[in-house]
This record gives C-alpha cells, sequence and structure tokens, in this order.
C-alpha cells in the first residue's frame, strides 16, 4: 500500500468498499430471509394447531347440542319423566348414541345414574355427586365437559358430558349425561393426521397426561419426565410458539394452542430446515445476482476512481514540492496551470477559514469551560454540601435559600450545556446514534425523569395512548427533545393544569410524539421566530422562565439529524411534537391502558 498512488488507493478502496457492501448486504438478507421464513413457518403452525383446536372444540359443542336436545325431552314440564319411558327413550337414539358411543346415561338429582342404553355392571345406582364435573353442573347450572377422566366401573379414558334437567320453573331435575371411550372415539387427532416429518402431540396441562397416545391398555399415558422431550418441556414453558432444540440437537419451530373447555394443548412442530431450505434456495439467487453486480461495480469504481483522482496526483506533487521546499503555514503557491491555481487558491482560502473558525471555536469553548463551568462546578458542590446538612442544619430561611441558590445554579448549568449542544449542532460535531426506538418506552421514561419538576409545579404529566410502531432515532437525543418539551410545557401551563403526552403514526411513515400542555399557547405574532435560536416568547405567566432561547432551536438541529422533524400547533393548548421515522417492527400489546389524548 505505502508504493500505490494516490488514484490506485483511491480505486483500492473503491472496489474493497463495494465488494464489503455486497457481503453485509449478503449477510443481512441472508438473516433476514432466514427470519422471514421463520415467521411463516411459525404462523402456519399456530394455524394449523388452532384449526385443530377449532375442529375438536366444534365436535364437543355438536355432541354437548345434541345432548341438550334430548334432556330437553326428558321433562314434561313440571317432572321428569317416569323410568319406563325415560328407557323407552334411550333406546330410540341412534343418532345420539352414535355420539356417545361409550353410553347414554340418565342422572336423578342427586347425581345417581337410574337409566342407561348400554349396560355396564354396577353402574345404575352408583352416585357420581363426587365428580368435579357434577359438583360443576350443580354450581352453574350449565352444560359441563368433563377433563379425561378414569371410568369408575370400566376403568377406560373418558369424557363425560352431562346437561341439566330442569323444570319449566328452572327447578332441577337430573342430568342427561353422554359417554365418549377417547380410546376409540376418534375425537382425538393422531400422528397420523399430519405430514410425516412434522410433530403433534395433544397434552392435558391439568394432568400431565400425553392425550393422543392414550389407550385401553394405557388409559392416563403419564408425560416424559422433565428434560426427556424438549419440545414438550417448550410448549408447557407458557410460550405460545418459538424455536427449540430436542436432545439430539435437531431444531424444531413449534406451535400450541389451548382448547380451554376440556384443558387440552395442541402442539404442532416442524424441522427448522423447512425454513432454512427455501430461504437459503432464495439466497443461492440472490448471490448469483449479487455476484455479477460486484464485477460490474468493481469495473466501473476502478474506471471512475482513476478518472477522478488522476488530476488530485498532480496536486499532490505541487503540496509534496511545498512541504519539501519550506512553506510555511500549509499555504500553496498560487502559480502553475489554472487548476492548479484554482486548487491553491481554494486550499488556502480554506485553510484560512478553517483556522479562523478553530480560534474562534476554541475561544467560545474556552471561555465557557473554564470561565463558567469551573466555578460553577464548584459552587454547585458547595451548595449541594449545604443542602445535605455538612455544615451543619441550617436555620429555615437560610435553607430556603440556599434551595433556590442551587435550583439557578442547575438552571445556569442547563443553559451553558444548551449552548454547548447548539454549538456542535451548527457544527456538524452532535454525535447521532440512530437505533430502534420504542417511543411508548421513551415518553414514560422522560415522563418519569421529569416527574420532580411537575411535582414541584404541581402539574400533573399524563401519558395517553401511544403508537404501536418502533421509530429510528438516538434515545438520548430524542430524550433531551422531550425534555425540552416537557419542562417548557410544565412551565407555560396554568396552576390548575396538566400535561399530556402520547405517540400516534401519521400516514407518511412517521410517528409523531405529541406534549400538549393547557397554557395560552405561543403568540401568533412569534410564530415565524418559534424555533430560531436565542428567541423567546413574552409570556403573561408569573413563573420564571429565564434561558437562551436555545432549546426549540436545539430540537429542530436533533430531530433534523435523525430524520425527522419538529413543529407546533394550537388546540386547547400549546402542542409541540416531533416526527421520527417508522420502523417495520410493532409493538407488543401490553395491555396497559392509557389515558385518550
Amino acid at each position: 500500500m505505502r508504493n500505490l498512488s494516490i488514484g490506485s488507493r483511491v480505486a483500492l478502496i473503491a472496489v474493497l468498499s463495494t465488494f464489503l457492501t455486497v457481503v453485509v448486504l449478503s449477510a443481512t438478507a441472508y438473516n433476514g430471509l432466514i427470519r422471514d421464513f421463520e415467521n411463516v413457518l411459525t404462523q402456519r403452525q399456530l394455524l394449523d394447531a388452532e384449526s385443530v383446536a377449532n375442529r375438536v372444540d366444534q365436535d364437543l359443542q355438536v355432541r354437548i347440542q345434541a345432548l341438550g336436545a334430548f334432556a330437553a325431552t326428558l321433562t314434561d314440564g313440571n317432572n321428569r319423566l317416569p323410568q319406563d319411558r325415560i328407557e323407552a327413550l334411550l333406546g330410540r337414539q341412534p343418532a345420539l348414541s352414535d355420539y356417545f358411543r361409550a353410553g347414554l346415561l340418565v342422572f336423578d338429582e342427586n347425581s345417581v345414574a337410574i337409566a342407561e342404553n348400554i349396560y355396564v355392571p354396577n353402574r345404575i345406582g352408583t352416585a357420581y355427586a363426587d365428580r368435579q364435573h357434577f359438583r360443576e353442573a350443580y354450581k352453574t347450572r350449565e352444560p359441563v365437559i368433563s377433563r379425561p377422566i378414569i371410568g369408575r366401573t370400566t376403568g377406560l379414558p373418558l369424557l363425560s358430558f352431562l346437561y341439566p334437567i330442569e323444570s319449566d320453573d328452572g327447578d332441577l331435575l337430573g342430568f342427561a349425561g353422554g359417554i365418549i371411550n377417547l380410546a376409540e372415539s376418534g375425537i382425538i387427532p393422531k400422528q397420523e393426521d399430519v405430514s410425516s416429518d412434522a410433530l403433534f402431540k395433544v397434552i392435558d396441562t391439568n394432568h400431565f397426561v400425553q392425550v393422543d397416545t392414550l389407550s385401553g391398555a394405557n388409559p392416563m399415558p403419564d408425560l416424559p419426565p422433565p428434560g426427556e422431550d424438549l419440545i414438550i418441556d417448550a410448549a408447557l414453558s407458557g410460550q405460545t410458539s418459538g424455536v427449540v432444540s430436542d436432545r439430539s440437537g435437531k431444531k424444531w419451530i413449534y406451535a400450541t394452542q389451548h382448547l380451554e373447555r376440556v384443558g387440552w394443548m395442541f402442539l404442532r412442530a416442524v424441522p427448522y430446515q423447512q425454513a432454512t431450505q427455501p430461504a437459503r434456495a432464495s439466497f443461492d439467487k440472490f448471490l448469483v445476482a449479487s455476484a455479477l453486480a460486484l464485477l460490474a461495480l468493481a469495473a466501473i469504481a476502478w474506471l471512475l476512481a482513476r478518472a477522478t483522482t488522476r488530476p488530485l496526483e498532480k496536486m499532490s506533487l505541487r503540496i509534496r514540492e511545498m512541504a519539501t521546499e519550506g512553506f510555511a503555514a500549509n499555504r500553496l503557491s498560487i502559480n502553475g496551470p489554472p487548476e492548479v491555481r484554482n486548487v491553491a487558491r481554494a486550499f488556502n482560502k480554506l485553510m484560512k477559514e478553517r483556522e479562523a473558525l478553530d480560534i474562534m471555536k476554541d475561544d467560545f469553548v474556552s471561555t465557557v469551560s473554564h470561565e463558567l463551568r469551573t466555578p460553577l462546578t464548584s459552587i454547585n458542590g458547595s451548595l449541594k454540601l449545604l443542602r445535605s446538612g455538612a455544615a451543619g442544619k441550617l436555620p429555615d430561611k437560610a435553607d430556603s435559600m440556599v434551595d433556590v441558590a442551587f435550583r439557578n445554579s442547575e438552571q445556569l448549568q442547563r443553559l451553558i450545556s444548551d449552548l454547548l449542544d447548539f454549538n456542535k449542532a451548527m457544527a456538524g460535531q452532535m454525535p447521532i446514534y440512530l437505533e430502534t426506538v420504542d417511543p411508548a418506552k421513551a415518553v414514560r421514561e422522560a415522563c418519569d425523569g421529569n416527574g420532580a419538576m411537575a411535582e414541584h409545579y404541581r402539574i400533573p404529566l399524563k401519558v395517553g395512548n401511544c403508537a404501536k410502531e418502533f421509530v429510528t432515532a438516538d434515545p438520548s437525543r430524542l430524550r433531551q427533545i422531550l425534555d425540552n418539551f416537557i419542562s417548557n410545557a410544565i412551565k407555560f401551563s396554568p396552576f390548575d393544569g396538566s400535561v399530556k403526552i402520547w405517540s400516534e403514526s401519521t400516514t407518511d411513515g412517521m410517528v409523531r410524539i405529541t406534549v400538549s400542555d393547557e397554557g395560552p399557547g405561543v403568540p401568533e405574532s412569534f410564530l415565524p421566530r418559534l424555533f430560531q435560536r436565542f428567541a423567546q416568547a413574552d409570556s403573561g405567566s408569573t413563573r420564571a422562565k429565564a434561558g437562551t432561547g436555545l432549546g426549540l432551536a436545539i430540537t429542530r438541529e436533533l430531530a433534523t439529524l435523525m430524520n425527522g422533524e419538529v413543529g407546533y400547533d394550537y388546540h386547547t393548548g400549546a402542542r409541540f411534537w416531533v416526527e421520527l421515522p417508522a420502523t417495520d417492527t410493532i409493538i407488543p400489546q401490553t395491555g396497559d391502558d392509557h389515558e385518550e389524548p
């Protein structure tokens, strides 16, 4: 590199920059594709799990409704039908018997079985009032479907359906019951119902039973112990979807859907490879196109860089001559070809202006730093010590005076910071670090940070509804803007007023954060100078509003540096707002209730 000419270096830098750009874009594109395909596959599993849960729920609902129609025939309006008529009705229910192949039963008001369509030894005359679903039916007088249970007389895994038999006056006359043998009913989807490379499981979350594997020989199969099946462990962790690795290291994308009626969780999982394979195929195509584009860009960059830097190489010889011949103050001699003379004049003028600006900046920073900040820091420290009682307890009047002095010294420090910030912004030296920011979080933190001031002025801060989108901003600079707006709103609010802060999405892809007070607003004659430096409007408020007039000017510069803008309008109070670019990310709902702005 040391022996390369300027033109060669610029060309090489251009080519390397192009290459690195393509590499970064390729990596970003691949990661984005993986995430997109992962999200699509996760959503598909959620939809499939929800579809299976809905099918089961609809099946259960059809059966309970059919049982309800049967229960309505078991009463004459005042009393339960006689035993012989009930038994006759039980024998004439082919459709209902098909729904409840393990048996139809009728219970009296004490939950004692009095009739059945399929004979089971010792079932007639057995009381079931101790069963949880019977207690629930007694309490609610509503149709009930039990959680998976073991039959008291059959020993089989069952679902028990109950429908109250009531008189026209609402008196409980008994229950119509239906029973499903879960091992034979077909109501539970099996692994065979899904694709061979996907997993499907049904879990009873109350009893920790794997419902899809139950059978007559194994009526209540327990779940694998913790750590044996990591997919089931992830499903039971409370996360409805995600990515998990099994014990062999294979990654899976899983999703769950809970059916509250019976306490079942439907779990679907597919290999993570189903997300990476299509992403890889798409990325390969992108990579080929990127490689071709890289070659073309590299060739163009090399040619343009060489053509652009050739005059600079000649000028570099002149500058090297200046250095070797001992010209002082980094000035170029005004001689040679017109192009060289023009460059020399421009260079000399630039150096002169730069020196003047450096002197001005150095004088300003030196004055502020040494003449103001240093003694003010000592004053501030001394006042803090006095307030903390380091010099002993002060008289009340002296303590009040120290408090006033401390607040004013802090205000003076803020004024100095405003001057320095504005100087940096105007000089283009203000550092901005853009990242994805949650506007709701930024608003809450700003309100918390200004809470002491609001309490001092007795002005409540109210947070309204906030936009669901994230914004691209520098968190500290956004906080600086909000602090300025909120502190101004507090100071200019009437004593019985309040300050509201909220955010909302706009139609042009921006998010607007608004700070509103209930004060008289900005005089119309002052609006054209509102965001100019050193501008302050007169106000009828009696509160102190000392300042440099730089606060709003700084907010405008900061917003511009973050690709946003600030503004003002009046609607039952002054409204200052900042708009920032919205990102594509959606904020998860937290369920917090905020006051409408």
